[in-house]
């Protein structure tokens, strides 16, 4: 069974950081583009940002305009394990993030249950 966990969220300070994880199980982790996606309050879905099979380093990376420059995705395919560093924090980024699976290029087939991530001072 494909099963995504993430973790790392919690509360932190406006211009702070926190690390998210996820970590995968029940496929080849790296044989597919992983994504992050977001829900804030009363809002929709939002992507955050996705990376190729090959990682930062070989494959590619990409943001949404909201977040570029902040935020950094990263994996490490030996550990079947997807990353998600955000830098300079805003109250705008409170959501909560999910982690996410390609099942063929731009299109979504799994998702993880999600981690909490509040931006307050």
């Amino acid at each position: 069974q494909v099963q995504l966990v993430e973790s790392g969220g919690g509360l932190v300070q406006p211009g702070g950081s926190l690390r998210l994880s996820c970590q995968v199980s029940g496929f080849t982790f790296g044989n597919y583009w992983m994504y992050w996606v977001r829900q804030a309050p009363g809002k929709g879905l939002e992507w955050v940002s996705n990376i190729t099979p090959g990682g930062v380093g070989s494959g590619t990376t990409y943001y949404s305009d909201s977040v570029k420059g902040r935020f950094t995705i990263s994996r490490d395919n030996a550990r079947n394990t997807l990353y998600l560093q955000m830098n300079s924090l805003k109250s705008e980024d409170t959501a909560v993030y999910y982690c996410a699976k390609d099942s063929t290029d731009w299109y979504i087939d799994y998702w993880g249950q999600g981690t909490q991530v509040t931006v307050s001072s």
